[in-house]
């Protein structure tokens, strides 16, 4: 045995289907793809098969998501308050609404003190959420951290309280009545 007697398995090598040579080649009219329709054209690919499954075109939404539950978060950095104190825009109190205006953000906004940078004034700064870092750094400049539980639009639909105390009133737990099925 040697390299010129290698031959392909018997049946591994077939002759190409000649499509489209008429009746007699039992490959004409149609040329063996069915009758009309999308998978007859050149150009058709199948789309990705996933068994049974149902497809991942099927499964994603269409138009973009977001999630209901989303909490829009505006992000404060204790350097900038530190700026915005050497400035003058802020003094010894920053409450949400100070920060909505600096922030520019809107009414829906939780806001959150990040540590990164330096403060050397005593505030008390009001927010949402304070990083550990933020709130160590605000401490011992002399400051105070006051945390508020609603945002503006929230506070603002609290009935018989001035906002600023509104903001700080926690929200209560919704608690679903479950219904007892009494036993005859």
């Amino acid at each position: 045995m040697d390299l010129s007697s290698l031959r392909p398995a018997k049946g591994a090598v077939k002759n190409r289907k000649r499509v489209g040579r008429g009746p007699g080649s039992g490959n004409g009219t149609t040329a063996g793809k069915g009758n009309k329709g999308q998978q007859s054209r050149s150009g058709y690919q199948r789309p990705q098969i996933e068994g049974g499954q149902m497809p991942i075109y099927r499964r994603l939404p269409k138009f973009g998501f977001t999630p209901p539950n989303r909490k829009s978060v505006t992000s404060v950095n204790v350097s900038q308050i530190q700026q915005w104190i050497d400035k003058g825009l802020v003094s010894e109190e920053i409450s949400i609404i100070d920060l909505k205006h600096l922030c520019n953000a809107s009414n829906q906004d939780f806001f959150k003190v990040l540590g990164n940078g330096e403060l050397s004034a005593a505030v008390t700064i009001t927010a949402h959420f304070f990083s550990k870092t933020a709130e160590e750094k605000i401490t011992k400049a002399g400051g105070k951290t006051v945390q508020a539980f609603r945002t503006l639009e929230e506070a603002s639909k609290v009935n018989g309280l001035p906002l600023e105390e509104a903001l700080l009133k926690p929200k209560a737990k919704v608690v679903k009545n479950v219904k007892k099925k009494v036993k005859p």
